[in-house]
């Protein structure tokens, strides 16, 4: 990236309205000159920012409470479209801006048809590309609903319907479909529901006699929820009946929670 030309009147004009809104911005990027001079310029605006080199998961961009990634698909090579496609697909509401060096029509046709919002080419100016990218975000933000409609926050665990998963501390609980709809069925209730209507409201069809399926689910559950919160305990088995949910402040011992493949917590990836 050239180095930038100074104008003092747009930057403060421009600068307050962008600082009051502390976006927050991640950049997939190994040119050690292009993130500097943006960093500068990100600094004198306010903005959150973090640089990385190689790929990072949809659940670590979900953590750092992203608007907007400006990614350099060159860097992940071969995998940077399968990456691309994921990225959008996990996150439909982060506004994706692709710089990159030279390319062909098709490539920046295949990009944008992946779910990239816009696409740039190096060099570029810092000011042009933060512009391309808070676009980005106003679009995103007429077009989604806002981002915390409908969820459930139940001692330390957000449940996020609009998202089908559920997070502790940010960080997803790694939930199957039916491990999501029953955990959201539960989490619904203020009483106990019975085997029988967990299986009839989730599988959509009666229970066979004998059939152990919500058993075995609620297990994998617990067995995540206990993971991700060891503080609490959450489903409460009523025997012969079925199952409370409730957060509970576990004494030890785990009150007949299934304890084994403990799920490690993804560390969170912070702003400095």
């Amino acid at each position: 990236m050239p180095a930038e030309a100074s104008d003092s009147t747009a930057s403060a004009q421009a600068a307050p309205q962008r600082a009051s809104s502390r976006l927050r911005l991640a950049i997939i990027d190994r040119d050690a000159g292009f993130l500097q001079v943006l960093a500068n310029r990100l600094d004198s605006l306010g903005w959150e920012h973090r640089a990385v080199s190689t790929a990072v998961t949809a659940e670590a961009l979900i953590s750092m409470r992203l608007n907007a990634l400006v990614l350099d698909i060159s860097v992940l090579g071969p995998g940077g479209w399968e990456y691309l496609e994921r990225v959008c697909g996990r996150l439909p509401g982060l506004a994706i801006v692709i710089c990159t060096g030279p390319s062909s029509v098709g490539q920046r046709v295949r990009g944008l048809r992946l779910g990239a919002d816009a696409w740039m080419s190096k060099p570029c100016h810092a000011e042009e590309l933060i512009c391309v990218v808070e676009a980005a975000i106003r679009r995103h933000r007429r077009n989604e609903m806002p981002e915390l409609e409908g969820a459930l926050v139940v001692g330390e665990i957000t449940i996020r319907p609009d998202l089908y998963q559920g997070y502790a501390n940010g960080i997803s609980l790694e939930l199957t479909a039916r491990e999501f709809e029953i955990l959201h069925l539960l989490a619904q209730s203020d009483r106990v529901l019975r085997r029988e209507e967990i299986y009839e409201r989730v599988w959509g069809y009666a229970m066979a006699h004998g059939d152990r399926s919500v058993d075995v689910f609620v297990r994998k559950l617990r067995q995540k929820l206990r993971s991700a919160s060891p503080a609490c305990s959450y489903i409460h088995t009523h025997f012969g009946v079925g199952y409370r949910f409730a957060p509970e402040i576990d004494g030890g011992g785990g009150g007949g929670v299934a304890t084994s493949d403990d799920l490690s917590p993804r560390p969170e990836l912070t702003f400095r």
